[in-house]
């Protein structure tokens, strides 16, 4: 926890006037909730760091969820967001980001509510942008439900637990499987920096990576979404037999559905591009069909 006299606070372009994040954590009783899956990211160097990578100022809104005491909020209205809307289930945290939005009142919007139930629909017609460090037990049930509705966001700066950064972005081996088809099928994924534990308060066990998805214009190769998870929902579930094998539970005929798709029936699951995926679904989706 760092006062405003901290230069790494002046290095993030912080407003120097507002309280210390230690002083408002104090007067509010933020003790982070264990059931809540809170862990507070108070380095103003790192939240300024990873408001940079969300480039703010490029999107008409900006979605933060889970934003605690705001430092990451702090951070992004001080790197030029226009609009804030930060998403918080936690009432005493609320209450906290209360003083910042009174600073701020026509660029922060607080919602007291859950991230999982917010329709970001609701924010308006222009595209927007997501940031947030993410609480690791939703993590990647939000970014599933964002990709949802892909065509409104602009892009998302996210940090995950280092695991789960590695599934999103992988490109093969043990750690690809059906969430890195879903987010690279419709967004380039990349892995920006890791983030130590001793970053928060208290800290986690595992380390945290931040991750940036940006839309695509089209989707990587046309596919139906639900055949597109129903075929890799199958082959990763058997992911060390070949395809011939792992896809009998998709199929009474899987090696018609492979030479239509046009791949090797000894391929496993982890040697498939995301564009052999969509040819596997579109080959299974004409199957079905017929």
């Amino acid at each position: 926890m760092t006062g405003t006299s901290d230069p790494g606070e002046a290095d993030a372009g912080c407003d120097a006037t507002l309280p210390p994040l230690a002083a408002v954590i104090a007067r509010h009783g933020l003790q982070p909730k264990r059931a809540l899956g809170q862990h507070f990211l108070l380095d103003p160097s790192l939240c300024g760091r990873i408001a940079r990578a969300a480039r703010p100022g490029t999107s008409a809104v900006i979605l933060e969820v889970g934003p605690g005491p705001g430092g990451l909020t702090r951070a992004l209205l001080a790197a030029g967001a226009a609009r804030v809307v930060a998403v918080e289930k936690d009432r005493r945290c609320v209450a906290a980001l209360g003083e910042l939005q009174a600073r701020y009142p026509d660029r922060l919007e607080i919602v007291e509510g859950d991230a999982l139930a917010f329709d970001i629909a609701t924010l308006g017609t222009a595209r927007i942008g997501i940031a947030a460090n993410l609480p690791y037990n939703i993590g990647t049930r939000l970014l599933l439900r964002w990709l949802e509705r892909v065509e409104l966001i602009e892009s998302m700066t996210l940090m995950f637990q280092k695991e789960v950064a590695e599934r999103i972005t992988a490109a093969g081996g043990k750690d690809y499987g059906g969430l890195s088809v879903r987010a690279q099928w419709l967004c380039t994924c990349e892995r920006l920096f890791d983030v130590s534990p001793r970053a928060f308060v208290p800290p986690p066990g595992v380390v945290s990576t931040v991750v940036r998805l940006v839309p695509r214009p089209a989707p990587l190769a046309p596919a139906e979404p639900d055949a597109l998870d129903a075929v890799a929902r199958a082959a990763f579930g058997q992911r060390r037999k070949m395809l011939r094998r792992a896809l009998r539970g998709l199929t009474q005929d899987p090696l018609a559905l492979l030479e239509s798709a046009g791949i090797s029936p000894q391929a496993r699951a982890e040697t498939l591009s995301v564009a052999e995926f969509c040819a596997l679904a579109r080959a299974w989706s004409a199957m079905r069909h017929t």
